[in-house]
């Protein structure tokens, strides 16, 4: 089997297992719950497989490395972070509706890489990413990224718990466990992100000959840590809980976003979607 047919088949199963998960909270049956469970676990072996298939045909064609390159490997390896995060989150907490928020992120990252649009091909690495600072910095990164796609889904359950008037905000979990799990994928994403600049930053280093360049990508990750930064601080200091800290999760979520696309847009050193 390829990484391509591999992933495809992952792309669909992901999305099943999204499907389940919410109609299993919209119609309150919970073999719909469990199957998104049984489906999440098959997509995510399928998602390391076919990972593992891509890295060995790079191999295969005598350019070896790690597949974390370009957009498509980058969205590959996105999806099968928020899959071992959720399910890291519905073992421990035994609450799978939470399912019905961060899944569909895990289907629609690797929807987007079967997209014509993105290039799939295994592609020899230019000389600036030939380190083995690659693995460390975008592991990292990409860690830090999931936390705060679940954060961002937590902060959407937040707000539907709060509409009192819908029958399905009751089938959510309480405002404390919400509350207290997006701070903890906000804390987990931000343990990473930090750890993904610095790596960067080193590489950076090794690369180009400076720590930091002000490049469109060094700079939105900057502006995205102090975001999440601040929100950090504003829950020690001053006991921030709630809407507030949903907000921010979101507002934080979207400059992750345009510091993972938007930037491509413009010129600099980093070309993840060229």
């Amino acid at each position: 089997m390829t990484s391509s047919l591999s992933l495809s088949i992952t792309t669909f199963i992901y999305g099943a297992a999204a499907c389940a998960y919410i109609c299993g909270w919209v119609f309150k049956k919970n073999f719909m719950n469990h199957s998104g469970t049984y489906l999440t676990i098959l997509a995510l072996i399928g998602n390391t497989a076919g990972i593992i298939f891509r890295w060995v045909e790079s191999y295969d064609m005598g350019i070896g490395h790690a597949p974390l390159s370009n957009l498509y490997e980058s969205l590959v390896f996105f999806s099968w972070t928020i899959a071992i995060i959720y399910l890291s989150i519905e073992f421990r907490y035994k609450n799978k509706t939470i399912g019905a928020f961060a899944i569909p992120l895990a289907f629609i990252s690797l929807a987007y890489a079967s997209l014509p649009s993105v290039n799939n091909n295994i592609q020899p690495l230019i000389p600036a990413l030939k380190s083995n600072w690659l693995i460390a910095h975008v592991f990292t990164c990409f860690l830090g990224y999931a936390g705060f796609a679940v954060a961002f889904g937590l902060s959407i359950m937040f707000f539907l718990k709060s509409n009192e008037q819908s029958k399905l905000s009751l089938l959510l979990p309480d405002f404390s466990m919400i509350d207290d799990l997006t701070y903890q994928m906000i804390m987990f994403g931000f343990l990473f992100l930090t750890a993904g600049i610095i790596t960067g930053a080193v590489w950076a280093n090794s690369a180009w000959g400076a720590y930091w360049s002000w490049d469109p990508k060094e700079t939105w990750s900057l502006i995205t840590w102090f975001i999440y930064a601040t929100v950090i601080h504003a829950r020690l200091m001053r006991g921030w809980t709630g809407k507030r800290v949903a907000w921010i999760s979101i507002i934080g979520f979207f400059a992750v976003l345009f510091t993972y696309f938007g930037v491509n847009l413009l010129p600099g050193l980093h070309s993840y979607g060229k």
